[in-house]
Formats: C-alpha cells, structure tokens, sequence
C-alpha cells in the first residue's frame, strides 16, 4: 500500500534537481580535464595529469616495423599466362628466384660439441636473396634447436624464427634469406652427457660464425 510521507518531508524543487544536475556535470567536466584526458589523450590543460604521473600513460613506446621481403613468391599471383612464339620466353613475375653469382657455392662442415647443460649458436652471414642448404645430427642423444635470422637493421630484440625443434637429432632444409644479416642456428644440451653436433651447409653465404660455447 502507499507509503505516507513523513510529517515535515518536502520533495525537492525543480530549481534543487537543476542544481543537483548541474554540479554532477561540472564534477564530471573536471575529472575528465584533469584524469581522463591526461591518461587517456595526453591532453593536460589544468597540469594536474603531470603532476600526478598520469600522461606518462599515455605515452607508449612508438611502433618500430622492419619490412621482411618475400624474396620467392610473387609466382603465386599468376594463374594464367600467354603462351609466347616458340623461343620467347616467359617474364618471371619475380625475377628474385634466380642468383647468379661470379664464384661457386660454398660447402663447409663443422663438428661442435656440446657439454651437458651447455649452449651455442652458428651462424651464416647471408644477403637477402641468396640461398642455403643445411643438414645437422647429432652423434647420441636428442638436443634442443632452433633455426633463426637476425639483422642489425632492426635493433638485438628482433629475430625470425624459421622452425624450432623442442627435441631433435638432426635437421635438414633450406633457405632463401629474407634479409641481410645473420641466419642460423642454437642449440641447448639439456643431457647430462656431451653431444657433439655435426653441421654441413652450402650455398652462397659470405661467412659462418661460431659463438662458441656459452
């Protein structure tokens, strides 16, 4: 049933709930100049963002980007072309596939022995665009390996990873560098025993870098 109001109870004026509205409204324009746009925007006209510390949130590390050339593809695009005159041949879509180069390939094998619980990496120093075979083993045991490249162009943190082996005893494959800089491999002996990697590599690389044991 209806409740009666309180002997003395007076309900609120238009002119109270204006004001009452009016001064939520200034509260809120006043949080949002002085914490939301500072935080949010960087945008600090009272300096209490500053003061406070809270435009450093809205200053994020700017976006670095590196651009990765598909130095082999490109034919993918091509679903149909026209067959030339007899003897004309057809254009490439990316010519990139071929290398030439004035002296042959290079072939180089390595034997690196890992202690128990030790690491090390090898790398070859490749150009973009030019091509690798490798194959590895182990003499006993399985190893933790991955393959990867590095550039300097791109600051120590970047890296591509072009497989990982959690546990293997050998590998074997090829590469085509998607960049200058330095591709290859680490190795993690997580066995009590030392292991000895046997790496071979050929193709066109300018030169290979043992990290040694670390």
């Amino acid at each position: 049933m209806p409740q009666t109001p309180a002997p003395g109870f007076e309900p609120p004026s238009g002119k109270r709930l204006a004001l009452s509205a009016l001064l939520a409204a200034a509260a809120a324009a006043v949080a949002l100049v002085a914490f939301v746009l500072p935080a949010e925007y960087g945008i600090d006209p009272l300096g209490v963002g500053r003061a406070l510390g809270l435009t450093a949130l809205s200053e994020s590390a700017p976006v670095r980007t590196f651009e990765i050339v598909d130095v082999v593809g490109g034919n993918e695009r091509v679903t149909e072309v026209t067959i030339p005159d007899y003897g004309e041949p057809v254009p490439l879509p990316n010519p990139a596939v071929h290398q030439a180069h004035e002296s042959p390939a290079r072939t180089e094998t390595l034997e690196i022995v890992i202690p128990p619980e030790q690491e090390t990496e090898v790398k070859l120093v490749l150009r973009t665009a030019q091509a690798a075979l490798y194959s590895w083993t182990t003499d006993r045991g399985t190893v933790y390996s991955d393959f990867h490249g590095h550039t300097p162009d791109a600051g120590p943190n970047f890296f591509v990873r072009y497989i990982e082996h959690q546990e293997a005893s050998g590998g074997h494959g090829s590469l085509v560098a998607p960049f200058d800089g330095e591709h290859g491999w680490y190795w993690l002996n997580y066995n009590d025993f030392p292991v000895t990697v046997t790496l071979t590599v050929s193709g066109f690389f300018d030169d290979i870098v043992d990290y040694g044991i670390f």
